[in-house]
């Protein structure tokens, strides 16, 4: 499974039978302006504290979304360590969805 996920891949996979789970790790605020469809938010910050709370998610596909796709990055590694498997990065972020997949989405 290829880390990086361009914005155009996940629109497809998506609309697929079995969507991937979908992890903001952007703070509340960033959340609240824009995200994406049925995205669980936990802040990069809070994640290790928060980790039981995606659990059920462990063997599961996950994408992981930041605003430009570092902090992702950051979670995934620590997802990794945790015994998460199936893991893969937004490339570009939200920013890059907004721009490739939905302009409705706003940039900031």
């Amino acid at each position: 499974m290829n880390l990086q996920l361009s914005p155009l891949e996940l629109a497809v996979r998506l609309r697929s039978p079995a969507p991937p789970h979908l992890l903001d790790v952007r703070q509340p605020e960033e959340h609240a302006l824009a995200a994406l469809p049925d995205s669980t938010l936990i802040p990069l910050g809070e994640l290790f504290a928060r980790a039981e709370e995606l659990e059920e998610w462990k063997n599961e596909e996950v994408v992981v979304y930041c605003h430009h796709g570092i902090r992702s990055l950051n979670a995934i590694a620590q997802l990794r360590h945790l015994g998460f498997t199936k893991l893969q990065n937004l490339a570009g972020g939200i920013d890059r969805w907004t721009s490739e997949v939905d302009p409705s989405v706003p940039r900031y």
